[in-house]
């Protein structure tokens, strides 16, 4: 029998409480889940790759098959292809989310047939997070310690701090 693995890909700029959700229910229905934070070229972006990867590995220190690439800005698929994943997963949080992911699946599956889409819906307690949103509220000033793991929030404080 074949391994499952899985990639879940994002910009995870910063990564969210909502993004670890996933990974860690990911984890779970994979033998091994590659995690990326990848370029999404109509975003701006505050943190490198590096400092993302950093932030990912202190918080999934406890998941064995679970391991953070670099795409290296390659298609979502090449990545996939490269890395022996059959599994894309995508996180849902709003029916706005649904149609763009169910765009991205579609061409992900003319690209490579052999690769399927796993979609979660992300928790309710998640629902409403984005990262755009935390630099949002991060650069006023906002507590997003709820949202963010303490050295995400940290981080971002320091991004935003006005001298």
């Amino acid at each position: 029998m074949s391994q499952k693995i899985g990639l879940f890909v994002g910009s995870f700029d910063p990564i969210t409480y909502g993004h670890l959700d996933i990974i860690h229910r990911s984890a779970k229905l994979f033998d091994k889940l590659y995690v990326a934070p990848m370029t999404n070229t109509s975003k701006k972006y505050l943190f490198t790759y590096e400092e993302k990867k950093a932030f990912i590995e202190a918080e999934i220190k406890d998941l064995e098959n679970v391991e953070i690439v670099n795409s290296k800005g390659e298609l979502t698929v090449k990545l996939a292809q490269d890395l022996g994943a059959n599994f894309l997963v995508r996180s849902m949080r709003t029916a706005d989310d649904f149609k763009y992911e169910s765009g991205i699946s579609a061409i992900n599956k003319i690209l490579d047939k052999k690769i399927e889409t796993i979609f979660l819906l992300a928790d309710n307690r998640y629902a409403t997070i984005s990262s755009s949103m935390m630099k949002e509220v991060a650069s006023f000033g906002g507590d997003i310690s709820g949202f963010v793991p303490p050295a995400v929030a940290q981080a971002l404080i320091e991004k935003y701090r006005k001298d």
